[in-house]
């Protein structure tokens, strides 16, 4: 694999930020990431293997060598399922340790003492309608954004804000909530996730003239761009007319040129929800795809401690 190094991993990701990210917090994850890579793997997560054995890695937008210089394999994947994999992994974890779970609940409120420590949280048992206060000497918030506020969005349904008007009605402040990030190609019309991994593996972005328009907007990086810099430039072309489509509202993601064994070995995932839900076989035919809401930035405020 490519020499990567975590300094221009932090690069990256402060600059990906437009600096407004915590620093301290970006170098501890990037001194980290390796060695909890390595953890991941010793827990069972199943990672692609290059020839000789290690981990397959592949470009992701904004991954660059010599702080910027060119484009780097940097993240590990499992097919085009890594997130899937990582989340069964974890789970697997969580039985083996013996953790209680407590399915079909629903938090619904932190309960804080007179100093302020949240000490607990009262939840809906959904089936009887019971509500329960569960004492606890730490809680730790891990429900995801709101990323359902909008119409086209990758987030699951239950992905309401809830944990964030939990903190909000306990008197937690939150910060920087107008951040939103858009990701690039989400299923025209669906929102449904197409991984950045289709351009990491060779997948090219296309407009109704057939431009591989990236080339103009970023010379270097073209289609591995960051997020913010690709979803902002297909929305330039859709507003500029050279959208695809009856409406000309979308773009399109040419994929076709890696092979059917690339695509097959590869992504997967990704013909399959092609497939479903743009009725379009990747193998042969580019993929309608428009920038859909994806992460919310912003939340609870925290440092690298947890706390």
């Amino acid at each position: 694999m490519q020499e990567d190094h975590w300094l221009w991993h932090m690069y990256d990701t402060i600059k990906g930020s437009d600096y407004l990210g915590d620093q301290d917090a970006i170098e501890f994850m990037c001194r980290k990431a390796p060695e909890l890579v390595y953890e991941l793997e010793h827990f069972g997560m199943p990672f692609d293997r290059n020839s000789d054995g290690t981990i397959y890695q592949r470009p992701f937008g904004g991954h660059t060598q010599n702080f910027g210089q060119n484009p780097v394999q940097r993240a590990c994947a499992a097919a085009d399922r890594t997130g899937h994999a990582l989340l069964h992994t974890l789970y697997q974890r969580n039985i083996r340790e013996q953790c209680q779970f407590f399915v079909e609940w629903m938090a619904i409120d932190l309960i804080r003492d007179r100093e302020g420590a949240v000490v607990g949280l009262v939840a809906l048992e959904m089936e009887t309608g019971e509500v329960v206060l569960f004492q606890s000497k730490a809680v730790i918030l891990a429900t995801g954004g709101a990323g359902r506020i909008y119409h086209s969005s990758t987030n699951a349904y239950i992905n309401t804000g809830d944990g964030l008007g939990m903190a909000a009605r306990a008197g937690i402040p939150l910060e920087d909530m107008e951040f939103w990030q858009f990701h690039p190609t989400g299923v025209a019309g669906a929102g449904i996730l197409i991984t950045e991994g289709v351009r990491g593996e060779g997948g090219i972005l296309l407009n109704s003239l057939g431009e591989r328009f990236m080339e103009r907007y970023a010379p270097t990086m073209k289609d591995l761009a960051s997020r913010d810099v690709v979803s902002r430039a297909m929305d330039q072309e859709i507003k500029e007319g050279r959208g695809v489509g009856p409406e000309k509202d979308h773009v399109l993601l040419k994929l076709d040129h890696l092979g059917e064994e690339v695509i097959h070995k590869r992504l997967p995932g990704i013909r399959e929800i092609a497939i479903k839900f743009a009725s379009v076989d990747p193998v042969r035919e580019p993929i309608p795809v428009l920038p859909t809401c994806h992460y919310q930035m912003g939340g609870v405020p925290t440092n690298y401690y947890g706390q």
